[in-house]
């Protein structure tokens, strides 16, 4: 007789550990307000013993020297490019700060510069968090209270009264908690195919199409074959050779360049078999350090070129991948989501990088991959595929609302492909009591951060930094 005689035909059946479910999630969440209350993540308290100076001064000494006059400059041109660059202060000040202890994939930066737009796969544009560095499985407050400040800090910067301020930075919060309840409604197929496409009015409201029309101008021109023709020229033996442009862009050492191709090896055994084959076309023609944003600045990146068949260009971005501010100044553990091996996630920050940046995107770069340099890890992407951002500055008043709002938005979609975002969806409610209590948080940290900012200018006065002259 049959041994499973009198079970279902065609019935896989097995023995698991009861698996939670959405419901489940969303009553934990709402349960949690007992133990943290929304309201209190209004209340920011400074450690008495904090030193942000003495942090700056600590990431220093990893990077390379002559760089670390450039990113001072870079950080002391305005409280808003100050915010940027100190990622790693606001890691060390949210490690006194609660949390409901329900950890997400998250970005770890998550300042409304760190979105933009670019070119999916397949060629349709999007908008998205487009910053990953600082990416790791953390509390999900922290990425939210990141964002909110940085509406605070931005929308001062503008000139904007405390109300406008506040208007633009409760709708950076409700735009997260509305659209994360929303996505939660989806099943988890549905919500990780959910992107924000920039054509068809899903990204944006009409009063920034204007704006959004500027943007998609830039990023038509941000190519490998525009940045080619302007960084090249033929040398003597009829090579096309990067012209450099001290400090942001020189030459390696010949050591380096002799490793080329091994190195690039190394990285196509990370990418996926498609476009392995797809570079086993193109060959390392020559390659280069470049200087790349604020807080990166002093961190080691590099730009190789790559000449086709028929001469086409294709060049690609190698960064340096430092340990994750969360880990090394919020005081979390260097484990990983259940997505990421845990091991290699704690060991090559490269491999960190690309893999979060894969899960928090709606639609990433094919040519994500990674390597070790020197015994440090480095993270390998396209350079200039279509990617351009919004110019906060010059953003005008309802514009910048729409685009705070999407940013909000956004950052839950990325926050809605774990687990836990059911927990986070209960937590919030369907009410404005989160929203408004991060906000309060958001006005208390950035005049936290502009204390530290005037601190800074202090400092490089008094010579403890030095500042280059031209950023």
């Amino acid at each position: 007789m049959n041994a499973h005689a009198g079970a279902a035909a065609g019935t896989l059946r097995l023995d698991h550990a009861h698996v939670t479910t959405h419901d489940e999630r969303d009553a934990a969440g709402r349960a949690a307000r007992a133990d943290l209350t929304r309201s209190s993540h209004a209340r920011y308290s400074p450690a008495p013993e904090r030193d942000p100076l003495g942090i700056l001064e600590q990431q220093h000494r990893e990077r390379l020297p002559d760089l670390v006059p450039l990113r001072v400059a870079r950080m002391a041109a305005s409280p808003f490019a100050f915010y940027r660059g100190t990622a790693a202060l606001q890691a060390a000040d949210f490690a006194n700060e609660p949390n409901t202890g329900h950890f997400v994939v998250s970005c770890g930066d998550a300042h409304i510069s760190n979105f933009g737009m670019f070119s999916a796969p397949n060629r349709s544009l999007v908008f998205d968090l487009n910053d990953f560095d600082e990416a790791a499985f953390g509390p999900w407050e922290w990425d939210v209270k990141r964002l909110v400040t940085s509406v605070v800090i931005a929308a001062r910067s503008k000139g904007y009264s405390p109300e406008a301020a506040r208007a633009d930075a409760l709708g950076a919060a409700r735009g997260y908690r509305e659209f994360l309840r929303g996505a939660l409604k989806r099943d988890p197929v549905s919500r990780y195919y959910l992107r924000a496409e920039v054509h068809g009015g899903r990204a944006f409201g009409s009063a920034t199409q204007k704006a959004v029309r500027q943007v998609e101008k830039a990023a038509a021109k941000r190519t490998s074959a525009r940045a080619f023709a302007k960084i090249t020229e033929v040398a003597d033996d009829g090579s096309m050779h990067i012209i450099e442009a001290p400090p942001t862009l020189t030459h390696v050492s010949a050591e380096l360049e002799e490793r080329l191709s091994e190195l690039v090896d190394e990285y196509r055994r990370t990418v996926s078999p498609d476009i392995a084959l797809l570079l086993s076309q193109y060959t390392a023609t020559d390659v280069a350090r470049r200087v790349v944003g604020v807080g990166s600045v002093g961190t080691r990146c590099f730009i190789v070129v790559f000449t086709g068949p028929n001469g086409e260009p294709l060049i690609l971005q190698v960064k340096q991948a430092t340990e994750s501010v969360l880990h090394e100044f919020g005081g979390l553990p260097p484990h990983a989501s259940a997505a990421l091996d845990p091991e290699l996630s704690a060991l090559h920050h490269g491999y960190r990088v690309v893999s979060n940046q894969r899960i928090l995107q709606a639609a990433s770069d094919p040519f994500l991959g990674y390597l070790t340099v020197a015994g440090r890890g480095f993270y390998v992407r396209q350079f200039r595929d279509g990617n351009a951002s919004f110019d906060i500055e010059t953003l005008k008043a309802e514009p910048f609302t729409d685009y705070v709002t999407s940013c909000g938005a956004m950052l839950a979609r990325a926050h809605a492909q774990s687990p836990e975002a059911a927990f986070i969806a209960g937590y919030l409610g369907g009410g404005t009591a989160f929203d408004e209590a991060v906000v309060e948080w958001a006005f208390a940290y950035a005049d936290q951060s502009l204390a530290d900012y005037e601190a800074f200018r202090t400092a490089i006065d008094a010579g403890r930094f030095t500042a280059l002259d031209t950023v």
